[in-house]
């Protein structure tokens, strides 16, 4: 795995300007440090803030979709909604999912990914940037606070200031449900990683992690002090509530957690009333 500070942005793309800010998408594909382009999508917002002031007084929401997700997937884009009545909002394809390059390594190198997408944010000139990650995401989203927080110099602008971890795991290789062994087989057997490309639009690397990852709940405790809030669903399929129980432990009084009733897995299961919490958590602890 590589720890070295992710990419660059391709330089193709227009800084708004004073005019265009707070108004106009944009859609640009950023090359990471390892040099696989990455599908991103920016979105000004702008409904509680003024929208002619400049993106530095603007929160930016960078959001890590679950594994199998995408920048145009209509969960996402609910997701993505929801946030942009609090501040700007850049989504993005992880490697090998829909339009990005590269192959999925399924939370491992998407580490990369994540720096480039919070790097652009930071381009476009916002001072302030939150991370809320899903499944996949949320443990992307872990590792990349770790890796490349205050306490390791911000690495180059691809610091977040914020972070949110929804419905992540807090350990590898779990299967102990049945959603996460067919996970698994999607991920290890080479029939399985056909479904992923052509029925999921996912490619996945069928080569084995080496070494393996840092995992979640190794990194949770190398966050601090950048704020975190844990979410996860008393009813989520995939991973039981043991993760999140043993992520808020490992952050201690750095971390939140809120173990949410009824609720299930990821973006799907994500009411909008919960983003609209976490929408007025992230802009509270972002100052």
């Amino acid at each position: 795995m590589c720890t070295g500070p992710a990419g660059d942005v391709t330089r193709s793309f227009v800084v708004p300007n004073s005019e265009t800010a707070g108004r106009t998408p944009l859609r640009r594909f950023l090359t990471t440090d390892d040099g696989v382009t990455i599908d991103a999508v920016y979105e000004p917002g702008g409904v509680v803030y003024d929208a002619s002031a400049p993106p530095s007084d603007h929160l930016a929401f960078v959001v890590a979709h679950g594994f199998t997700g995408d920048v145009d997937r209509p969960h996402v884009r609910r997701v993505a909604e929801a946030f942009a009545q609090y501040g700007a909002v850049l989504t993005f394809s992880f490697r090998g999912h829909g339009a990005s390059g590269g192959r999925s390594t399924v939370g491992d190198r998407e580490v990369l990914d994540l720096a480039a997408a919070v790097r652009w944010a930071r381009d476009l000139g916002h001072t302030r940037v939150a991370t809320v990650g899903f499944s996949m995401g949320g443990s992307v989203v872990l590792r990349h606070a770790a890796l490349y927080g205050p306490q390791r110099g911000g690495r180059t602008g691809a610091a977040s200031d914020v972070v949110v971890s929804v419905s992540a795991p807090a350990r590898w290789y779990y299967r102990g449900t049945a959603p996460m062994r067919r996970v698994h087989w999607l991920i290890t057997r080479p029939e399985g990683r056909l479904v992923g490309r052509y029925g999921l639009r996912t490619r996945i690397h069928h080569r084995d992690w080496d070494p393996v990852p840092l995992s979640p709940v190794e990194a949770v405790p190398r966050i601090a002090p950048t704020p975190l809030l844990i979410v996860h669903g008393d009813r989520d399929g995939y991973f039981p509530v043991d993760h999140p129980r043993m992520l808020a432990a490992a952050a201690g009084d750095a971390g939140e957690l809120w173990l949410e009733p009824g609720m299930g897995h990821a973006e799907h299961a994500a009411g909008d009333e919960l983003l609209r919490r976490i929408g007025d958590w992230a802009v509270a602890r972002a100052g």
